[in-house]
């Protein structure tokens, strides 16, 4: 089976927040669509190891926090790769009480929903929930998923619906013969559309060539979120102040892989 074909389907990023006794907590979700107008009501799929989906079944109510591509993407590293259980994911973050619900204000709109039903598999609950309030909070490009990977080189939580195990590769990269931008996106290289081009220079697919074999080149690793730094600067030689931009952690918390 080529899970690659999953790649196609299209996805956005979104902050999933909710109650916990009086305390806000959330989560990062992927999977979130409109399954009805009327009434409007939405689904959203939350991993049920996850702090968020335990807040959910107990509050009956959620909201889904639409971001930007201009939002933080610490937000991301925050929500997605750290647990409301041990960690206040709010500390520090912006946020208003609307329709009843916690939602950060680093967004283009948000949804607050009854829960009215739920579907139930092996490792995900799919969460209807009814909305009883909703706006657009500033002007903006809803983020999405590959914007996400392609863009802010994120990576993907282990409990995302999304989640495909990383395949040991050949230490091959493509890389664009006018800019050095190295390709390291989710989908391999060779399906990505004739028409994408280099985000960097706006050069085609046939500007870019393949380098590098045997083993893969070491990198600095986040501990916390999985962010690989692959920055001008030698890692080694950042200032003692730089954090991981995608979860906020400092130095301390990379390894070498």
């Amino acid at each position: 089976m080529n899970e690659a074909a999953l790649f196609k389907l299209s996805y956005g990023v979104y902050l999933c927040t909710t109650w916990d006794e009086g305390r806000p907590v959330g989560c990062v979700a992927n999977s979130a669509m409109q399954v009805t107008s009327s009434p409007a009501t939405v689904a959203v799929s939350i991993n049920k190891n996850n702090y968020t989906h335990r807040c959910i079944s107990e509050t009956g109510y959620f909201a889904i926090t639409i971001l930007s591509q201009n939002s933080d993407p610490k937000l991301i590293g925050k929500f997605g790769f750290t647990s409301g259980k041990d960690v206040d994911k709010f500390a520090g973050v912006k946020y208003a009480v609307r329709g009843k619900l916690p939602v950060p204000d680093d967004a283009v709109a948000f949804l607050c929903c009854k829960v009215v039903d739920r579907w139930e598999t092996s490792s995900h609950t799919v969460f209807l929930g009814e909305v009883f309030e909703c706006d657009n909070l500033r002007r903006g490009k809803p983020m999405t998923y590959a914007y996400y990977h392609e863009e802010l080189k994120g990576k993907t939580s282990v409990n995302a619906p999304t989640f495909v195990k990383p395949q040991t590769g050949s230490g091959e990269t493509w890389v664009c013969t006018v800019c050095g931008y190295e390709y390291d996106g989710a989908i391999p290289f060779e399906e990505l559309p004739d028409d994408w081009v280099c985000p960097l220079c706006g050069m085609g697919k046939d500007m870019f060539e393949k380098r590098g074999s045997g083993a893969p080149a070491a990198k600095w690793v986040c501990d916390v979120c999985g962010y690989e730094y692959d920055g001008a600067i030698p890692f080694e030689e950042l200032p003692d102040d730089w954090v991981c931009p995608l979860c906020g952690m400092g130095k301390e918390h990379f390894h070498k892989a």
